[in-house]
Parts: structure tokens; sequence; C-alpha cells
């Protein structure tokens, strides 16, 4: 095992990787920028580092500084957690060669799942199920047209390098397709200093969930079980479940063996998540995979045991996982708190926080970084929190979660606490019925009701 780690990353999950490297008895070093000097994952680690100003290209993306930390405190391994560089091979292959672990998978993995175009080939070699479009990158419009026809309208146009919903457009009618194909691919390599774009059959209405997977350096992999993150705002998640309230046995046995399946064809180690689209017959295709932990892994955590960190962190030191079963118990819900005003279209409300008072009881987890007094930098991603609640049921767990909400109480800056309580309180989510354009598209938030 480790006996230092330094967390290249910030806020809540930095906080979260140094609580379980302590109750493995690992120190830890936290790195930081001047922005977040206050920050408590700079207070709880045993050492922590300042790596530059506030802009994210000038500390937590900037390898060479993020390095030399390591190498001046010894740690012997990294945690990158999720955002920044958790996903760069780069980063990756240049721990190698500094003799420093990365707690993630290969350079080559990533580079196998991290290109969606590239990932679906892998996919499609390995028979998980994919949604019918280009064999890889469309390079002229004369390709894209006849992709079209064979794969017929709506369809939808996506950078190969994109993520986090940017890089992605929806072409209902044949006429509004190559004004599309150009402006995508023209978006793509501004955003992504790649034009590459591959085409799909847009999926209407669909759910999304995924399937957390662990891999260890032995050629084993587990499935453990699904997450529901349908609810989304402009492709951003704002609240996530497990288990997912359409699943059956059936297809969870199914897509368990598709997404072990997926990480075994690359040889992966580690955490990681393949994400899926469902339709309403319970037809699942292969969306991308996330080779990192995710935002919503508490939910996992909560219904089947495992600490991801934790496991993370034990497969990069070489631990075996064979024979690990997986038991799914109760249900559990998790909100996304974020520094946003909903009544105002959600524009990021940065500044002091005042008056912070967390919800407690039975079945009630927070993960955060915030606290009265805590200045809010509005340099970084608006998450502060996040709300997890667990209990026997899912009725249960939303009777608990909009308890909890009501509890909460962060006054200084607006926040999104008012949203999710609306949200519980809709029918069409209670019966779990919802897909990834619903909160887009039926769901009304009236800022008058309290």
């Amino acid at each position: 095992m480790f006996n230092k780690i330094l967390i290249a990353n910030r806020g809540e999950i930095a906080l979260r990787i140094i609580r379980s490297c302590k109750e493995l008895g690992i120190k830890t070093v936290a790195v930081y920028s001047t922005a977040d000097a206050d920050s408590l994952h700079v207070k709880f680690a045993d050492e922590a580092v300042c790596i530059g100003p506030p802009a994210g290209k000038e500390s937590y993306l900037k390898i060479p500084s993020i390095l030399a930390a390591a190498e001046i405190t010894n740690a012997e391994a990294i945690h990158p957690g999720y955002g920044f560089l958790a996903e760069n091979a780069e980063f990756s292959r240049i721990c190698g060669e500094h003799d420093i672990k990365f707690i993630g998978p290969s350079p080559d993995a990533i580079n196998s799942m991290g290109d969606k175009a590239t990932a679906k080939a892998t996919m499609i070699k390995n028979k998980v199920p994919v949604v019918p479009g280009s064999d890889g990158v469309v390079s002229t419009f004369e390709d894209a047209e006849e992709v079209a026809k064979d794969i017929g309208f709506p369809l939808i146009i996506k950078a190969s390098a994109g993520g986090g919903g940017r890089g992605m457009r929806v072409v209902m009618e044949p006429s509004d397709f190559k004004k599309n194909y150009q402006m995508c691919r023209q978006e793509a390599e501004t955003a992504f200093n790649n034009p590459d774009v591959y085409i799909e059959r847009f999926v209407q209405n669909p759910h999304h969930v995924e399937i957390q997977i662990l891999a260890d350096q032995h050629g084993n992999a587990v499935a453990l079980g699904e997450r529901d993150c349908s609810l989304q705002r402009r492709h951003q998640k704002i609240l996530e479940e497990a288990p997912s309230p359409l699943m059956t046995p059936e297809l969870r046995k199914r897509m368990g063996d598709a997404a072990v399946n997926a990480a075994l064809s690359v040889n992966y180690e580690g955490a990681g998540t393949v994400e899926f689209l469902v339709d309403d017959d319970l037809n699942f295709y292969f969306m991308e995979m996330n080779t990192r932990i995710q935002v919503e892994h508490p939910v996992t955590e909560e219904v089947t045991g495992y600490d991801l960190i934790e496991e993370q962190i034990k497969v990069a030191a070489g631990h075996n996982i064979e024979g690990y079963t997986v038991e799914i118990e109760g249900h559990s819900i998790e909100c996304r708190i974020n520094a946003e005003d909903p009544e105002h279209n959600f524009r990021p409300s940065a500044g002091e926080i005042t008056v912070f008072h967390p919800p407690g009881g039975k079945g009630v987890r927070l993960d955060t970084h915030a606290y009265s007094g805590y200045r809010i930098p509005p340099f970084y991603d608006s998450m502060i929190a996040k709300l997890i609640v667990t209990a026997n049921t899912r009725e249960e767990a939303i009777n608990r979660m909009r308890r909890a909400l009501q509890e909460f109480i962060i006054e200084g800056v607006k926040t999104t606490i008012p949203y999710h309580i609306q949200l519980m309180d809709d029918p069409n989510f209670n019966k779990g019925s919802v897909s990834t354009k619903y909160l887009e598209t039926s769901f009304k938030f009236n800022p008058e009701e309290k």
C-alpha cells in the first residue's frame, strides 16, 4: 500500500479522497490555487502545496507544477479525482515516467475510451450494442450524407473529442443537415482543437443509465450496479439515483456484462463508468466510457457497501478483486447543490456563504467543502455540495430527500436547493417517468413556491 498520495484536484472530491486515504492509513498532500487557500481540502490534508494562481490552466491543469509538488513531498501516487487531469492520457504517461503511480487507467486505455469515435469502434468490435451511425469519424459532407441516408433522421452530430454536453447538434430534418454539420466541425475545432465529428441516430426521449465498473491489474472486472442519470439540464446531470427505476434483473445482467466486456477489451484498471442510452423498450446503446471516478459515485457506494475511492487506491496498489460480489440494497438519491440562481436561468452565484446549516438524520450524507464564511471562487465549477440520502425504498428515499433539502440552509449566495425541493414533488419524477429532456421540456420551476 502507498504511504503518501497527492490529490490533484480541489473542493469536495479532494476532501472525499482525503477521507478514504486517512481510513487506509495513508498520508495525503493537497494542492491548491491561491483562490482555494481557505478550502477544507487544504485544511485536512497532512501537507498542502500552492501550485499557482486561480486560473485552472495555471494551477490544477499545470502538469509540471503538480509533479513538482509530488516530488518535493515524496508522494508515491497521484489521485486525479474527476475533471481537470483525470482523463488526461499524457498526465498518466508522465506520472509513470516519474515513477509516480497514477491512480487510474493506463494512457492507452484512456486514449481508447477518451475519443468517442475510437471508443464506439472498440465497442462494435467487442459486440457491445451501439447506436446506429457512422463507422468512426466522418471527414467530408459527402460521406456524412451517405451515413444520413442509411440511418435516417433525426440524427445527432457529435465532436469526437467532445464532452460535458459540448460539441453536439441534433438535426431533425435533411434541409438543416449541411449547415449543422459544418457548424459542429467549426465548434469542435474551436473548443477541442480537433474538428473530427461522427454521426449517430438520435434516440428520442432516452433514459441515461450508467454502469459502475471496477477492474484490477490481474484481468478481473466487476459491475457494481447502475445509476440513473436521466435528470439533466443542458446535458449536465443534476440528480442521480441507484438503482434505476426502470431496471429489471435481466436488463441489469445484460448491461453489466456489456460494461465488463468494454473494460476488459481495453485492459482497464481502476474505477470507471460505462454510459448507455436506454429507450422505452429497454433497448440499450453504448454512449461513452468515463475513465475516472464520477461525481455521482456516492449513490453506488450507498447501495453496494463499497467505498469506491478506497477500491481505486487498492487496485492501484495491486489488490486483486477476484471474487467480489455485488448485492444492491435499498435506494439512494443524490442532488447536486450548485451555487446558481434557478430564478434567473441558473446564473452562477459566487460570493461568501454567510449561513451554512447542513441537514442530518438517518440515511443522510453530505459531501461538501463549503462552510459558513467560505467564499465561493468564481473560477471553477459551481457545484458546492452533494446531498445523498438512502432508504429502504425509492418512495422513502424521495421523502427523506425532501426533508433533508428543507433542512439545508445556505445564505449569502443563491443555490439550486429550491429547484430540487420542487423536483421531489413532481409526479413524473415520483413515478420514475423521465427522460434526458424532461427538465427542459416538461418540468417548470416556480420561484414563488416555497
